[in-house]
Protein backbone atom coordinates (compact mmCIF):
# COMPACT_ATOMS: atom_id res chain seq x y z
CA UNK A 1 0.00 0.00 0.00
CA UNK A 2 2.62 2.08 1.27
CA UNK A 3 4.71 1.15 -2.40
CA UNK A 4 1.85 2.54 -4.11
CA UNK A 5 0.86 5.55 -2.15
CA UNK A 6 4.51 6.71 -3.09
CA UNK A 7 3.88 6.22 -6.92
CA UNK A 8 0.79 8.30 -7.04
CA UNK A 9 2.35 11.05 -5.11
CA UNK A 10 5.31 10.91 -8.18
CA UNK A 11 3.48 10.66 -10.63
CA UNK A 12 1.00 13.51 -9.79
CA UNK A 13 4.67 15.81 -9.29
CA UNK A 14 6.05 14.61 -12.38
CA UNK A 15 2.62 14.98 -13.60
CA UNK A 16 2.44 18.74 -12.83
CA UNK A 17 6.07 19.93 -13.44
CA UNK A 18 6.32 17.75 -16.82
CA UNK A 19 3.15 19.43 -17.94
CA UNK A 20 4.49 23.01 -17.79
CA UNK A 21 7.25 21.94 -19.42
CA UNK A 22 5.86 20.35 -22.20
CA UNK A 23 3.54 23.00 -22.64
CA UNK A 24 6.33 25.66 -23.74
CA UNK A 25 7.73 23.33 -26.23
CA UNK A 26 4.15 22.63 -27.91
CA UNK A 27 2.93 19.46 -26.46
CA UNK A 28 -0.10 19.28 -24.55
CA UNK A 29 0.55 18.98 -21.28
CA UNK A 30 -2.29 16.00 -20.74
CA UNK A 31 0.30 13.69 -23.03
CA UNK A 32 2.48 13.66 -20.49
CA UNK A 33 0.01 11.77 -18.24
CA UNK A 34 -0.38 9.46 -21.09
CA UNK A 35 3.10 9.02 -21.68
CA UNK A 36 4.01 8.61 -17.79
CA UNK A 37 0.62 5.80 -17.54
CA UNK A 38 2.44 4.11 -20.31
CA UNK A 39 5.76 4.23 -18.24
CA UNK A 40 4.87 2.65 -15.34
CA UNK A 41 2.30 -0.02 -16.91
CA UNK A 42 3.16 -3.74 -17.27
CA UNK A 43 4.94 -3.25 -20.04
CA UNK A 44 6.68 0.18 -18.85
CA UNK A 45 10.40 0.60 -16.36
CA UNK A 46 8.43 -0.06 -13.26
CA UNK A 47 5.98 -2.96 -14.67
CA UNK A 48 2.72 -2.09 -12.25
CA UNK A 49 0.09 -4.66 -13.15
CA UNK A 50 -3.42 -2.94 -13.88
CA UNK A 51 -5.48 -4.91 -16.71
CA UNK A 52 -9.01 -4.79 -14.72
CA UNK A 53 -11.29 -3.30 -17.22
CA UNK A 54 -14.17 -3.21 -15.57
CA UNK A 55 -12.88 -1.15 -12.95
CA UNK A 56 -11.27 0.94 -15.49
CA UNK A 57 -14.96 1.73 -16.72
CA UNK A 58 -16.10 2.91 -13.37
CA UNK A 59 -13.38 5.18 -12.68
CA UNK A 60 -13.57 6.17 -16.38
CA UNK A 61 -17.85 6.50 -15.95
CA UNK A 62 -16.98 9.19 -12.61
CA UNK A 63 -14.08 11.20 -14.22
CA UNK A 64 -16.38 11.68 -17.68
CA UNK A 65 -19.20 12.90 -15.40
CA UNK A 66 -17.05 15.71 -13.64
CA UNK A 67 -15.57 17.15 -17.31
CA UNK A 68 -18.78 16.94 -18.99
CA UNK A 69 -20.38 19.18 -16.59
CA UNK A 70 -17.64 21.59 -16.02
CA UNK A 71 -17.47 21.63 -19.43
CA UNK A 72 -21.39 23.09 -19.55
CA UNK A 73 -21.06 24.98 -16.38
CA UNK A 74 -17.85 26.93 -18.00
CA UNK A 75 -19.70 27.70 -21.40
CA UNK A 76 -21.00 31.62 -21.09
CA UNK A 77 -24.23 31.08 -22.80
CA UNK A 78 -24.64 34.74 -24.29
CA UNK A 79 -21.19 34.00 -25.75
CA UNK A 80 -22.07 30.80 -27.33
CA UNK A 81 -25.62 31.42 -28.45
CA UNK A 82 -24.75 33.21 -31.80
CA UNK A 83 -22.68 30.14 -32.46
CA UNK A 84 -24.90 27.31 -31.09
CA UNK A 85 -26.68 26.17 -34.44
CA UNK A 86 -23.43 25.15 -36.32
CA UNK A 87 -22.11 24.14 -33.33
CA UNK A 88 -25.24 21.67 -32.68
CA UNK A 89 -25.12 20.45 -36.01
CA UNK A 90 -20.84 19.84 -35.93
CA UNK A 91 -22.10 17.67 -32.66
CA UNK A 92 -24.37 15.54 -33.51
CA UNK A 93 -25.10 15.12 -37.34
CA UNK A 94 -20.75 15.84 -37.54
CA UNK A 95 -20.73 12.77 -35.03
CA UNK A 96 -22.87 10.41 -37.30
CA UNK A 97 -21.35 11.84 -40.48
CA UNK A 98 -17.42 10.91 -39.10
CA UNK A 99 -18.75 7.91 -37.22
CA UNK A 100 -20.20 6.24 -41.12
CA UNK A 101 -17.31 7.37 -42.84
CA UNK A 102 -14.11 6.40 -40.44
CA UNK A 103 -16.57 3.38 -40.02
CA UNK A 104 -17.06 2.34 -43.61
CA UNK A 105 -12.84 2.76 -43.82
CA UNK A 106 -11.84 0.93 -40.75
CA UNK A 107 -14.26 -2.28 -42.75
CA UNK A 108 -12.19 -2.07 -45.39
CA UNK A 109 -8.50 -1.40 -43.43
CA UNK A 110 -9.65 -3.77 -40.93
CA UNK A 111 -11.30 -6.69 -43.38
CA UNK A 112 -13.65 -6.62 -40.46
CA UNK A 113 -17.31 -6.77 -40.61
CA UNK A 114 -19.04 -3.68 -41.62
CA UNK A 115 -20.92 -3.31 -37.95
CA UNK A 116 -17.24 -3.85 -36.28
CA UNK A 117 -15.91 -1.01 -38.57
CA UNK A 118 -19.11 1.15 -38.04
CA UNK A 119 -18.23 -0.07 -34.05
CA UNK A 120 -15.34 2.02 -34.43
CA UNK A 121 -16.38 4.67 -36.32
CA UNK A 122 -18.64 5.16 -33.12
CA UNK A 123 -15.77 5.24 -30.57
CA UNK A 124 -13.91 8.01 -32.65
CA UNK A 125 -16.50 10.24 -33.93
CA UNK A 126 -16.47 12.97 -31.02
CA UNK A 127 -13.81 15.53 -30.18
CA UNK A 128 -12.38 15.54 -27.12
CA UNK A 129 -13.35 18.23 -24.42
CA UNK A 130 -10.59 17.59 -22.37
CA UNK A 131 -7.89 17.97 -24.98
CA UNK A 132 -9.80 20.61 -26.43
CA UNK A 133 -10.14 22.88 -23.11
CA UNK A 134 -6.88 22.72 -22.13
CA UNK A 135 -5.16 23.71 -25.43
CA UNK A 136 -7.54 26.68 -26.04
CA UNK A 137 -6.82 27.87 -22.55
CA UNK A 138 -3.05 26.73 -21.86
CA UNK A 139 -1.98 28.06 -25.46
CA UNK A 140 -4.54 31.73 -24.87
CA UNK A 141 -5.96 30.89 -28.62
CA UNK A 142 -7.45 34.48 -28.86
CA UNK A 143 -9.58 32.88 -32.23
CA UNK A 144 -11.70 35.33 -34.34
CA UNK A 145 -14.97 34.76 -35.77
CA UNK A 146 -16.39 32.55 -32.83
CA UNK A 147 -14.53 29.36 -33.49
CA UNK A 148 -13.69 29.24 -29.33
CA UNK A 149 -17.19 28.80 -28.36
CA UNK A 150 -18.00 26.70 -31.64
CA UNK A 151 -15.44 24.47 -30.22
CA UNK A 152 -15.74 24.76 -26.66
CA UNK A 153 -19.84 23.54 -27.52
CA UNK A 154 -19.53 20.79 -30.17
CA UNK A 155 -16.37 19.28 -28.28
CA UNK A 156 -18.69 19.43 -24.83
CA UNK A 157 -21.42 17.90 -26.16
CA UNK A 158 -20.65 15.40 -29.10
CA UNK A 159 -19.43 12.57 -26.33
CA UNK A 160 -23.15 12.04 -25.38
CA UNK A 161 -23.77 11.69 -29.23
CA UNK A 162 -20.96 9.73 -29.79
CA UNK A 163 -21.88 7.27 -26.68
CA UNK A 164 -25.13 7.22 -28.38
CA UNK A 165 -23.90 5.66 -31.06
CA UNK A 166 -21.49 3.16 -29.57
CA UNK A 167 -24.12 2.11 -27.09
CA UNK A 168 -27.01 1.34 -30.08
CA UNK A 169 -24.22 -0.38 -32.62
CA UNK A 170 -23.22 -2.61 -28.57
CA UNK A 171 -27.13 -3.30 -28.66
CA UNK A 172 -27.57 -4.53 -32.58
CA UNK A 173 -24.11 -6.45 -32.47
CA UNK A 174 -24.67 -8.21 -28.98
CA UNK A 175 -28.70 -9.16 -30.08
CA UNK A 176 -29.58 -7.50 -33.43
CA UNK A 177 -33.48 -9.50 -32.98
CA UNK A 178 -34.38 -7.78 -29.54
CA UNK A 179 -32.79 -4.49 -30.04
CA UNK A 180 -35.13 -1.66 -30.56
CA UNK A 181 -32.82 1.30 -32.60
CA UNK A 182 -35.66 3.76 -32.46
CA UNK A 183 -36.70 3.30 -28.79
CA UNK A 184 -32.97 3.29 -27.90
CA UNK A 185 -32.65 7.04 -29.31
CA UNK A 186 -35.52 7.86 -28.24
CA UNK A 187 -35.18 6.66 -24.43
CA UNK A 188 -30.67 7.93 -24.78
CA UNK A 189 -31.85 11.36 -26.03
CA UNK A 190 -35.45 12.56 -24.30
CA UNK A 191 -34.87 11.33 -21.15
CA UNK A 192 -31.21 12.63 -21.15
CA UNK A 193 -32.20 16.11 -21.97
CA UNK A 194 -35.48 15.90 -19.41
CA UNK A 195 -33.26 14.65 -16.73
CA UNK A 196 -30.48 17.36 -16.98
CA UNK A 197 -33.00 20.41 -17.66
CA UNK A 198 -35.21 19.11 -14.58
CA UNK A 199 -32.13 18.28 -11.94
CA UNK A 200 -30.36 21.74 -12.83
CA UNK A 201 -33.34 23.86 -12.73
CA UNK A 202 -34.08 22.27 -9.28
CA UNK A 203 -30.81 22.31 -7.78
CA UNK A 204 -30.65 26.08 -8.81
CA UNK A 205 -33.70 26.24 -7.30
CA UNK A 206 -32.88 24.93 -4.23
CA UNK A 207 -29.02 26.72 -4.28
CA UNK A 208 -30.67 30.12 -4.27
CA UNK A 209 -33.21 28.93 -1.33
CA UNK A 210 -30.70 27.09 0.80
CA UNK A 211 -27.98 28.45 2.47
CA UNK A 212 -25.08 25.95 1.92
CA UNK A 213 -22.06 27.40 1.96
CA UNK A 214 -21.86 28.77 5.10
CA UNK A 215 -20.42 25.10 6.01
CA UNK A 216 -18.80 24.71 2.25
CA UNK A 217 -21.94 22.12 1.88
CA UNK A 218 -22.01 23.77 -1.42
CA UNK A 219 -19.25 21.77 -3.06
CA UNK A 220 -20.86 18.66 -1.58
CA UNK A 221 -24.04 19.40 -3.06
CA UNK A 222 -23.27 20.25 -6.52
CA UNK A 223 -20.74 16.98 -6.25
CA UNK A 224 -24.02 15.08 -5.65
CA UNK A 225 -26.15 17.02 -8.36
CA UNK A 226 -23.25 15.67 -10.84
CA UNK A 227 -23.95 11.99 -9.86
CA UNK A 228 -27.73 12.11 -9.09
CA UNK A 229 -28.03 13.79 -13.22
CA UNK A 230 -25.91 10.87 -14.77
CA UNK A 231 -27.30 8.11 -12.76
CA UNK A 232 -31.39 8.74 -12.87
CA UNK A 233 -31.53 8.74 -16.74
CA UNK A 234 -29.53 5.66 -16.77
CA UNK A 235 -31.66 4.16 -14.59
CA UNK A 236 -34.39 4.62 -17.43
CA UNK A 237 -32.00 4.12 -20.60
CA UNK A 238 -31.75 7.34 -20.61
CA UNK A 239 -28.38 9.16 -22.04
CA UNK A 240 -26.43 9.78 -18.21
CA UNK A 241 -23.83 12.10 -19.95
CA UNK A 242 -26.30 14.11 -21.97
CA UNK A 243 -28.00 14.74 -18.75
CA UNK A 244 -24.85 15.89 -17.02
CA UNK A 245 -23.90 18.49 -19.86
CA UNK A 246 -27.45 19.90 -19.61
CA UNK A 247 -27.30 20.12 -16.38
CA UNK A 248 -24.09 21.68 -16.29
CA UNK A 249 -24.69 24.02 -19.04
CA UNK A 250 -28.46 25.35 -16.90
CA UNK A 251 -26.66 25.77 -13.78
CA UNK A 252 -23.39 27.33 -14.89
CA UNK A 253 -25.71 30.55 -16.50
CA UNK A 254 -27.58 31.16 -13.41
CA UNK A 255 -26.69 33.37 -10.68
CA UNK A 256 -26.13 30.87 -7.87
CA UNK A 257 -24.21 32.01 -4.71
CA UNK A 258 -20.41 31.95 -4.12
CA UNK A 259 -20.42 30.89 -7.79
CA UNK A 260 -16.79 31.69 -7.96
CA UNK A 261 -15.97 29.42 -5.08
CA UNK A 262 -17.85 26.68 -6.89
CA UNK A 263 -15.65 27.39 -10.13
CA UNK A 264 -12.19 27.57 -8.08
CA UNK A 265 -13.13 24.10 -6.97
CA UNK A 266 -14.53 22.60 -10.16
CA UNK A 267 -11.38 23.62 -11.61
CA UNK A 268 -9.40 21.94 -9.42
CA UNK A 269 -11.62 18.79 -9.43
CA UNK A 270 -11.62 18.29 -13.10
CA UNK A 271 -7.92 19.13 -13.51
CA UNK A 272 -7.38 16.23 -10.99
CA UNK A 273 -9.88 13.99 -12.97
CA UNK A 274 -8.59 14.51 -16.29
CA UNK A 275 -5.04 13.90 -15.09
CA UNK A 276 -6.29 10.44 -13.11
CA UNK A 277 -8.22 9.66 -16.11
CA UNK A 278 -5.20 10.12 -18.95
CA UNK A 279 -2.81 8.13 -16.77
CA UNK A 280 -4.28 5.27 -15.88
CA UNK A 281 -5.69 5.35 -19.60
CA UNK A 282 -2.05 4.79 -20.26
CA UNK A 283 -1.17 2.14 -17.42
CA UNK A 284 -4.29 0.06 -18.47
CA UNK A 285 -2.33 0.11 -22.72
CA UNK A 286 -0.10 -2.13 -23.17
CA UNK A 287 2.43 -1.04 -25.35
CA UNK A 288 3.77 -4.38 -26.56
CA UNK A 289 0.77 -4.56 -28.50
CA UNK A 290 0.86 -1.10 -30.15
CA UNK A 291 3.17 -2.13 -33.41
CA UNK A 292 0.93 -4.81 -34.41
CA UNK A 293 -1.99 -2.43 -34.88
CA UNK A 294 0.00 0.82 -35.46
CA UNK A 295 0.15 0.63 -39.20
CA UNK A 296 -4.17 -0.01 -39.24
CA UNK A 297 -4.14 2.90 -36.47
CA UNK A 298 -2.26 5.33 -38.62
CA UNK A 299 -4.39 4.80 -41.23
CA UNK A 300 -7.06 5.03 -39.67
CA UNK A 301 -6.17 8.73 -37.75
CA UNK A 302 -4.95 9.69 -41.37
CA UNK A 303 -8.63 9.67 -42.94
CA UNK A 304 -10.57 10.58 -39.62
CA UNK A 305 -8.07 13.91 -40.30
CA UNK A 306 -8.16 14.49 -43.58
CA UNK A 307 -11.43 12.97 -44.71
CA UNK A 308 -13.64 12.04 -42.53
CA UNK A 309 -13.67 14.92 -39.88
CA UNK A 310 -13.54 18.17 -43.03
CA UNK A 311 -16.16 16.16 -44.72
CA UNK A 312 -18.44 16.62 -41.66
CA UNK A 313 -17.45 19.94 -41.22
CA UNK A 314 -17.18 21.58 -45.02
CA UNK A 315 -20.80 20.07 -45.26
CA UNK A 316 -22.51 21.08 -42.20
CA UNK A 317 -21.01 24.59 -42.19
CA UNK A 318 -21.89 25.25 -45.78
CA UNK A 319 -24.91 27.10 -44.66
CA UNK A 320 -23.08 29.06 -42.30
CA UNK A 321 -20.38 32.63 -43.28
CA UNK A 322 -17.60 30.54 -42.17
CA UNK A 323 -14.53 31.30 -44.40
CA UNK A 324 -12.53 28.64 -46.06
CA UNK A 325 -9.25 29.33 -43.45
CA UNK A 326 -11.85 28.87 -40.40
CA UNK A 327 -13.51 25.40 -41.67
CA UNK A 328 -9.60 24.37 -41.96
CA UNK A 329 -9.25 25.39 -38.56
CA UNK A 330 -12.64 23.45 -37.29
CA UNK A 331 -11.40 20.12 -39.21
CA UNK A 332 -8.14 20.68 -37.51
CA UNK A 333 -9.63 20.75 -34.37
CA UNK A 334 -11.16 17.39 -33.99
CA UNK A 335 -9.06 15.82 -31.60
CA UNK A 336 -9.60 12.49 -30.25
CA UNK A 337 -8.40 11.49 -26.88
CA UNK A 338 -9.68 10.43 -23.27
CA UNK A 339 -13.49 9.56 -24.44
CA UNK A 340 -12.66 7.76 -27.39
CA UNK A 341 -10.67 5.38 -25.45
CA UNK A 342 -13.33 5.09 -22.68
CA UNK A 343 -16.05 4.64 -25.01
CA UNK A 344 -13.39 1.70 -26.22
CA UNK A 345 -13.49 0.24 -22.80
CA UNK A 346 -17.20 -0.15 -23.13
CA UNK A 347 -16.31 -2.19 -26.31
CA UNK A 348 -13.91 -4.99 -24.72
CA UNK A 349 -16.64 -5.23 -21.62
CA UNK A 350 -19.42 -5.75 -23.63
CA UNK A 351 -21.44 -9.08 -24.67
CA UNK A 352 -19.97 -8.89 -28.06
CA UNK A 353 -16.95 -10.47 -29.68
CA UNK A 354 -14.73 -8.54 -32.26
CA UNK A 355 -11.98 -9.25 -34.09
CA UNK A 356 -9.63 -6.77 -33.61
CA UNK A 357 -8.40 -4.98 -30.62
CA UNK A 358 -10.57 -1.97 -30.92
CA UNK A 359 -9.38 -0.64 -27.52
CA UNK A 360 -5.32 -0.34 -28.12
CA UNK A 361 -6.24 0.77 -31.79
CA UNK A 362 -8.53 3.75 -30.46
CA UNK A 363 -5.59 4.40 -28.06
CA UNK A 364 -3.32 4.30 -30.68
CA UNK A 365 -5.17 7.13 -32.49
CA UNK A 366 -6.05 9.17 -29.64
CA UNK A 367 -1.91 8.85 -28.98
CA UNK A 368 -1.04 10.06 -32.56
CA UNK A 369 -4.18 12.71 -32.56
CA UNK A 370 -3.38 14.92 -29.17
CA UNK A 371 0.34 14.36 -29.88
CA UNK A 372 0.52 15.56 -33.21
CA UNK A 373 -2.85 17.72 -34.20
CA UNK A 374 -2.83 19.55 -30.79
CA UNK A 375 0.82 20.44 -31.05
CA UNK A 376 0.42 22.07 -33.95
CA UNK A 377 -3.32 23.33 -33.41
CA UNK A 378 -1.52 26.80 -32.23
CA UNK A 379 0.59 27.34 -34.74
CA UNK A 380 -2.46 26.14 -37.48
CA UNK A 381 -4.50 29.43 -35.84
CA UNK A 382 -1.89 31.66 -36.29
CA UNK A 383 -0.47 30.36 -39.98
CA UNK A 384 -4.15 30.92 -41.15
CA UNK A 385 -4.29 33.90 -39.37
CA UNK A 386 -6.69 33.28 -37.08
CA UNK A 387 -5.84 35.10 -34.00
CA UNK A 388 -7.30 37.88 -32.79
CA UNK A 389 -6.09 39.58 -29.96
CA UNK A 390 -9.32 41.88 -29.23
CA UNK A 391 -10.93 38.47 -28.33
CA UNK A 392 -10.05 36.58 -25.09
CA UNK A 393 -10.95 33.35 -25.14
CA UNK A 394 -11.91 33.09 -21.38
CA UNK A 395 -14.71 35.19 -22.12
CA UNK A 396 -16.00 31.52 -23.61
CA UNK A 397 -16.25 30.12 -20.35
CA UNK A 398 -18.83 31.45 -17.97
CA UNK A 399 -16.11 30.92 -15.01
CA UNK A 400 -14.14 33.69 -15.92
CA UNK A 401 -17.42 35.82 -15.45
CA UNK A 402 -17.55 35.65 -12.01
Amino acid sequence: MDFYLLIAGLVCILSIIGGKFFNRIGVPGLLVFLGLGLLFGSDGLFRIPFENYGIMEKISTIALMFIMFYGGFGTNWKTARPVIFPSTLLATAGVVITALLTGVFAHWVLRCSLLEGLLLGAVVSSTDAASVFAILRQKQLNLSGGLAPILEIESGSNDPFAYLLTVVLLGIMGDSSGTSVPMVLFLQIFLGCLAGGSIGFLASFLMRRVRLSENGMQYLFVAAVVLLSYVLPVLGGGNGFLSVYITGIFMGNQKLPHKGELVHFFDGITGMMQLMLFFLLGLLAEPSRLPGILLAALLIALFLTFVSRPTAVFALTAPFSFSIREKIFLSMAGLRGAASIVFAIYVVIGDVSTKNDIFHIVFCIALLSVGIQGSILPWAARKLKLMDEEQDVNNTFSDYQQ
